[in-house]
Parts: structure tokens; C-alpha cells; sequence
């Protein structure tokens, strides 16, 4: 089958949701599947380039960070796909579109399906739904939201990364829904590295340096467990990096900190072999894929009690959630972990275990039988 994928940010640009394009991309590839993928340009990568099989094409013009796109480099992106989309359509004949994120891609997929007939399905990562991300998006989507309901309507199937994604997006949109959590091959996760005896536990934060993210809470978490042994790796670029930077100073921490910035995620993979415990004080979330690859490394799990991120969490068992923002309770929980080395240790065998619902092949089988029925079902000639 011929697949067009649509989405705005891809490796090594974007964050989780350009991941999650790029997994599945490439384990459909490798199961015979073809792949055009088209997505925003950015300086230093190249306009065509071919990953494991899999063609990604970068169109329009630069946008000007990799951690956050602004409206205006979203609507260019929507522009520059459609005449790259049209003209690919045209020529390779795709039987189906994927957009990834209702907007900006889904916009893209809605006039392409128009103009050409080919059908389109729509995955949404939470950051596309209305009110579900207000720090990030509420801005403007007060304009843009009128304009969407045609492009949740129009796909031939809507697919939510968690079910907090899908309950937020049906607060806005009467469309079916099918819930296909984010995946993990299990098998290709490097294994996590035994400490040595002595070594203090070591905690990591993967993620934008955003308010979304809120990594100043976990600084602050620490802070008050100054005297407990812990080694903490911050990982990830972003306009709150210096902020945090300045704060570990302030508060004498250098030490105990390692913030190198963005790194790539084979990086990540790396430094989740080597810690123990995930942090994860997100505001909102749809489903993390640094929190699925944790758990597939057998991290504990340390969780705000928002969106996705409950989807992460046996509580108790693989670890705990707290209230966003509140430090004192994040504090408390973290301090039980690094206490009690018989329950960090139950709680990474119980990650371990909790991550095979989230393995990679089960969520390829999944897609596959969604996009061979909307091929069984279309009736529509491509013109």
C-alpha cells in the first residue's frame, strides 16, 4: 500500500508526536509498505532524503526553531504541501493519506482529499485539540477553530494517541474515535544498565524546556531533597533551558545536574539505560513517548496526574502520580523511591511489564487494518 504521510515537525525537528510519525513509518516500511513522507524544511537538513526505506520530502520555507512551530510557519507548511501533494498525488498515486495532527496537516489532507479523492485518516496527539494544551494553543485556536470541524468530519477515520485525547477532542467534535496509544518496539530498546553499588539513583526529564512540560517543578522537587543521594539528567532544548540552568546554580546544584541541552534520541535511550526513574511534571499531556520507552526500559514512573501521562501509571505498583504542580507531593513520592530500594526496583520490573500493551507491533497491526479498510471501502477515482 501507498501511503502519503502529512506533519509539520519529523525528526530531528518537533518533539513526540514527530517520533511517533517516524516509528510508525518506518515499521510499515518494513512490512511492504511505501511511504512518501512530507514535512516542514529547516536549515541544515536536506529537501529529499531517504531513511529506511522510507522518502521524506522538507517543503516550504525555513521555519526558525525545532522545538515550536508558530502559526504563521504552520499555514506556509500547509501551502508549500499542498503543491508538493498535489503534484505527488498525481504522479505516485497514494491509496491513503495519514495526517498527523489536525492541524496544521489535517488542513493539508482535508483539501488534498478534495481536490484528488484519496481518503485520509487523522491522528491526533492532544496539542491539535482545542483547550487541551491552553498554554500552548488557546492562543490561537480562538481563530482557527471555526475552520475545523470539516477536517475531523472529512477523514475517513480519526485516530487519538490516548483516551484523554479523545475525550477532549469529542468535547468539540461528534466524530467516532478510535483510541491507538502511541508505540514502542520493545525488542530494540537498549536494556537498562545494573548500578553500581554506591551509585546514588538517577533521575531523568525528557522534554521541551516549556511551560507545558514544567520542568522547573521537578528542580524544585529536588531542591528539597538536597540531602537525599540522587543525580538528576535533564535532556532537551527550549526557552525555559537557561531559566532552569540559572536556578540549578542559584541553589548550589550544579553538581547533581547535567542539562546538555537538545540531544539526539538514540541520546535519550542512552541516558534512560542509565537512571532509574522517569519524571514526567507535564501541565498537559497527551501520551508521552519518552514515558512509553521508559516504561519499555523498565524506568520507574513519576508522573503529574494529567491527560496521558495516567495511562503511564500503576499507582503504587510501577511508580506514582501527583498533582500538577504541586511540589511538595512530587517531593514526597520521589523521596519514597529513592528511599526504599526494594520498591524503585519492584517498580522498574513492573514498567517493564506495564509497557507490553504499548509494543510497536501491535500498534502496526492496528494502522494496517484501519488503512486496508478505507482501501476496501474507496470508490472514489483518483483525478
Amino acid at each position: 500500500m501507498k501511503i502519503l504521510v502529512l506533519i509539520h515537525e519529523f525528526p530531528p525537528v518537533g518533539g513526540g508526536g514527530g517520533r511517533v510519525a517516524r516509528d510508525l513509518a518506518l515499521g510499515l516500511t518494513a512490512r511492504g509498505h511505501q511511504l512518501h513522507i512530507l514535512t516542514a524544511h529547516m536549515h541544515g537538513l536536506p529537501p529529499l532524503e531517504e531513511l529506511g526505506g522510507v522518502r521524506i520530502q522538507r517543503v516550504g520555507r525555513q521555519r526558525k526553531t525545532a522545538f515550536r512551530a508558530e502559526l504563521m510557519e504552520m499555514l506556509r507548511y500547509n501551502l508549500a504541501v499542498l503543491r508538493a501533494g498535489r503534484q505527488i498525488i498525481r504522479d505516485w498515486q497514494p491509496d491513503v493519506i495519514h495526517a498527523h495532527f489536525a492541524v496544521p496537516a489535517g488542513a493539508a489532507a482535508f483539501v488534498l482529499s478534495k481536490l484528488t479523492g484519496v481518503p485520509y485518516i487523522l491522528t491526533a496527539h492532544l496539542g491539535d485539540v482545542p483547550g487541551a494544551v491552553p498554554e500552548k494553543t488557546d492562543r490561537w485556536f480562538k481563530w482557527i477553530f471555526p475552520f475545523t470541524p470539516p477536517i475531523w468530519r472529512s477523514a475517513a477515520k480519526v485516530v487519538a494517541v490516548s483516551e484523554f485525547t479523545r475525550r477532549m477532542a469529542l468535547q468539540h467534535y461528534a466524530v467516532p474515535i478510535e483510541v491507538i496509544p502511541n508505540g514502542v518496539e520493545l525488542a530494540a530498546l537498549p536494556f537498562r544498565l545494573t548500578r553500581p553499588a554506591g551509585d546514588p539513583p538517577r533521575i531523568v526529564f525528557a522534554g521541551r524546556f516549556m511551560e507545558q512540560k514544567n520542568p522547573s517543578d521537578l528542580l524544585q522537587a529536588l531542591a528539597r531533597l538536597r540531602d537525599y543521594p540522587w543525580q538528576c539528567a535533564m535532556l532537551g532544548d527550549g526557552p525555559l533551558l537557561e531559566t532552569v540552568r540559572h536556578q540549578v546554580a542559584e541553589l548550589g546544584l550544579t553538581e547533581r545536574f547535567r542539562l546538555p541541552g537538545w540531544v539526539t534520541p538514540e541520546h535519550v535511550l542512552a541516558e534512560f539505560a542509565r537512571s532509574d526513574i522517569l519524571a514526567l511534571p507535564s501541565r498537559s499531556e497527551g501520551l508521552s513517548v519518552v514515558g512509553v520507552q521508559a516504561l519499555g526500559m523498565g524506568l520507574a514512573m513519576l508522573v503529574s496526574g494529567v491527560g496521558g501521562n495516567l495511562e503511564l501509571v500503576r499507582e503504587g505498583e510501577n511508580g506514582f502520580s501527583f498533582p500538577v504542580g504541586d511540589v511538595e507531593t512530587l517531593a514526597e513520592r520521589l523521596s519514597r523511591l529513592l528511599t526504599n530500594p526494594s520498591m524503585l526496583q519492584s517498580a522498574q520490573a513492573s514498567s517493564r511489564e506495564m509497557a507490553r500493551k504499548f509494543d510497536l507491533a501491535a500498534i502496526l497491526s492496528q494502522y494496517e487494518s484501519i488503512f486496508s479498510s478505507i482501501q476496501k471501502n474507496k470508490n472514489v477515482p483518483i483525478q
